[in-house]
């Protein structure tokens, strides 16, 4: 589109004449639009000098420029009439842009802005933040009652427009699903309205819990004792369906009203949807209360009760914890009075995870048997508990001490203060992160069609690797949670979980909101056929296994994850239960020599594909067979700067070692700070030896059946025989 003017200037030219006419009562109609456009463009939409959605913006700003004056004098129900009048009055919004769409651009009626500022029990002493500020109809029916007022938006022009509506206020730029970490550091808000996106996302695309990201990303930036008003999808309540996230984006704060107006509230502004109104506070309390459901924004107003005053306001740094009352009948109890547990108001903020490095490593636990007690080695995280069981690890383990780490991971702040995570457990974090910040030695290639990458000067850097060897218990899954949030917080927000079969994509789900995601963030691969573009521009891609490996003619999983993730993804892949891939180097079988399985090659292949990916094993059983090492491209085992030259001189040389040999690699790995392996402790644990003698008929059956077995096996010595000489013949 060619224009005379910039965009915005064009659009606030013909809202200043629009102003003029509303506040003069003047009608306006579609012409009126067109006229004040093409005047102020200085060419007609036909000339290309500005386009339809352009006047109905100009006529939002128009409606930002006037209302304070037309209404700001009125009580808040003669407020609310007029501008419901005034609405039925002016133009439908009949054209939408692609701007409109991508950044679901349907500003807020009047007369229900006007409702939201009531609910909002605004006061001199308020700062008040609107994140989706659009043309500025819910800021300009505010501004004049609170002391600052700050505004958020992310599509340009309307930005531009703020700047020029609201001379003097401070207008950011950002997505506001991410605004509690972007705009960390910053003053915090008293107070928000809001009316987010409700289906659209900057960062993921289509995504129906836009507006829950936005919400609980205000409450984050909110300040303790704050209040929201939201206006928010109608599928945003506690019902059975959507209660998990309802609950998981309110956690920490309290609901006070809820109103819901029926479908026909934004019909002016082109869509016909029904809303949502909560009145939310900062302060723990109820999210489960009554709504009032009514039809217009009138009707809402004329049933509101009483609007619930505002909690107390605290500043984040320095919120006290409430005294205890006191009880005249406290001296007269018989038994001693229980402690009062107080605790300090906590916030969610995102922060570095603080812990204390070691000069000297700390000493070995206490050996029982072949065990010793679990201890960090090396770090001391003094906000961390501990593991809610007991951990363990083996006496030769225990005596081998991790390295310094310099790695500080980023994670919300309850994460660690509310225990989420042991310090056991993040102590992983911190070493993944600190393998992560370094490359294998020598530079690769990786040739097509072949499985080992290749020494190449001109080649690339491999990112090194991790291996989490944690027995069952010790929580491997909220490790490799915590070490994608660690990255998402960072901004960077696609990731690969791989697991063993599809029914574990409920686990991932468990593992990654338990400490603080969404479950949508995990996408099941599953959603998209073979050979389909994967359409989501962030998240966790859960893939079994069995996907991985599979493949159709014209396409495989393995070309679309890649395709997915980009040439320079540098995101986490998580093999959880890596030893699926134990396969990979193939050996020596019950039949003879076998190839290497093809979910281990196509491990294997995505690593080589992705070299800049941060790689996490994840297994009990890493150490127990070199077989469950050779899938391990990422632990600089072999190649350049070690003692092996190739994967299968490791193979070879550790096999002929046996468990001894293994026990060597673990203890070097973890020597180099790419290995920890911990298992929950059996101390205390009582048991009896149940003798079952068996009865003769038991004994017949299980004859029968070993005998069967035999016969089976039998016969499937000789089909294999039988084919192998067939191949031979043939091959001759």
């Amino acid at each position: 589109m060619t224009t005379t003017i910039p965009r915005a200037s064009a659009i606030l030219g013909a809202a200043r004449t629009l102003a003029a006419k509303l506040l003069l009562a003047v009608p306006i109609d579609r012409a009126a639009l067109s006229q004040a456009m093409t005047e102020s463009a200085g060419g007609s939409d036909a000339e290309g000098a500005w386009e339809q959605r352009d006047s109905f913006e100009a006529l939002e700003v128009a409606l930002s420029l006037a209302i304070p004056e037309l209404v700001g004098r009125m009580d808040v129900g003669a407020a609310i009439s007029t501008l419901e009048a005034l609405a039925r009055e002016l133009p439908t919004h009949t054209v939408r842009s692609e701007d409109q769409i991508q950044f679901q651009q349907f500003s807020t009626p009047p007369a229900l802005a006007r409702l939201a500022v009531h609910l909002a029990r605004l006061s001199s002493d308020d700062v008040l933040f609107e994140p989706s500020a659009g043309t500025g109809i819910i800021a300009s029916l505010a501004k004049g009652a609170v002391k600052d007022l700050i505004l958020n938006e992310l599509e340009p022009t309307r930005a531009n427009l703020l700047e020029a509506v609201f001379p003097g206020t401070k207008v950011y730029r950002h997505d506001g699903a991410k605004l509690s970490a972007l705009l960390s550091g910053t003053a915090r808000p008293s107070v928000v309205l809001m009316n987010p996106p409700f289906s659209v996302s900057q960062s993921r695309g289509q995504d129906q819990n836009t507006a829950a990201r936005h919400l609980r990303a205000a409450l984050d930036h909110l300040l303790p004792g704050g209040r929201i008003v939201a206006i928010m999808p109608d599928w945003f309540s506690p019902s059975a369906r959507y209660e998990e996230t309802f609950r998981r984006t309110l956690e920490g704060a309290r609901v006070v009203l809820s109103l819901r107006m029926d479908k026909g509230g934004y019909a002016k502004h082109g869509t016909g949807i029904a809303v949502r109104v909560l009145v939310i506070d900062r302060v723990p309390g109820d999210i489960g209360v009554s709504t009032i459901n009514r039809g217009s924004v009138g009707e809402l107003f004329a049933a509101l009760p009483i609007v619930p005053l505002r909690a107390t306001l605290r500043d984040a740094t320095q919120a006290g914890a409430p005294r205890p009352k006191l009880s005249l009948f406290r001296s007269v109890k018989t038994g001693p009075a229980r402690p009062v547990i107080v605790r300090a108001a906590q916030t969610n903020d995102v922060r570095p995870v603080a812990y204390e490095v070691l000069a000297e490593p700390a000493a070995m636990g206490e050996q029982r048997g072949v065990y010793a007690d679990y201890r960090p080695s090396r770090v001391v995280i003094a906000e961390a508990g501990e593991h809610p069981t007991h951990l363990v690890e083996s006496a030769a383990m225990a005596s081998i001490d991790a390295p310094k780490p310099n790695y500080v991971p980023s994670l919300p702040e309850r994460t660690v203060t509310a225990r989420l995570l042991s310090a056991a457990q993040l102590e992983t974090v911190i070493y993944a992160g600190e393998a992560w910040s370094r490359d294998l030695h020598g530079r690769f290639s990786h040739p097509a069609g072949e499985v080992a990458l290749k020494e190449d000067p001109e080649g690339q850097l491999y990112r090194t690797g991790f291996f989490l060897g944690d027995g069952t218990g010790a929580g491997k899954g909220r490790q490799a949670a915590a070490c994608i949030l660690d990255q998402w917080l960072k901004g960077n927000r696609r990731h690969i979980w791989i697991s063993k079969n599809a029914p574990l994509l409920e686990d991932a789900q468990r593992d990654w909101t338990a400490i603080g995601g969404l479950p949508s963030d995990i996408l099941e691969l599953s959603r998209w056929k073979i050979g389909e573009e994967i359409t989501a521009p962030e998240g966790i891609l859960f893939v079994p296994y069995g996907t991985l490996r599979s493949s159709r003619i014209e396409d495989t999983r393995l070309d679309q994850i890649v395709r997915w993730a980009g040439e320079d993804f540098e995101g986490v892949i998580v093999f959880d239960e890596a030893h699926e891939m134990g396969g990979v180097a193939g050996g020596e079988g019950a039949l003879g020599q076998k190839q290497g399985s093809l979910q281990g090659i196509a491990g294997v292949l995505l690593q080589n594909t992705l070299p800049r990916a941060r790689v996490l094993y994840a297994s009990a059983t890493g150490a127990s067979d070199v077989n469950n090492l050779a899938y391990a491209v990422r632990l600089g085992l072999w190649g350049p700067g070690t003692a092996f030259a190739t994967r299968e001189q490791f193979i070879s040389e550790i096999r002929d070692g046996g468990i001894a040999a293994m026990e060597l690699v673990a203890r070097d790995l973890k020597a180099s700070g790419l290995y920890l392996a911990r298992a929950l402790s059996f101390a205390g644990v009582e048991y009896d030896i149940l003798r079952h003698d068996l009865t003769s008929e038991q004994i017949a059956v299980y004859d029968a059946y070993a005998e069967a077995w035999t016969i089976l096996c039998a016969a499937a010595h000789k089909i294999a025989y039988r084919e192998v000489a067939v191949m031979r013949r043939n091959a001759a």
